[in-house]
């Protein structure tokens, strides 16, 4: 359970910074992708990768 917690945590961590790198027009990739310079999209990045900090911070108790 802890290592799938790990996993899922680590997971969200990623997806939820790259969501805000594209979110805030930081990170332009794809080049198509509908989330570039959408500040929701960073919002919803930021709520993603707070947890996935939390998943791997419940993870390491």
């Amino acid at each position: 359970m802890r290592r799938l917690l790990l996993t899922i945590g680590f997971l969200a961590l990623a997806i939820g910074l790259l969501w805000i790198g594209q979110g805030t027009g930081v990170i332009a990739w794809p080049a198509s992708s509908f989330m570039i310079s959408q500040t929701r999209w960073a919002w919803y990045g930021a709520a993603l990768a707070a947890l996935g900090l939390l998943l791997i911070w419940r993870s390491r108790r």
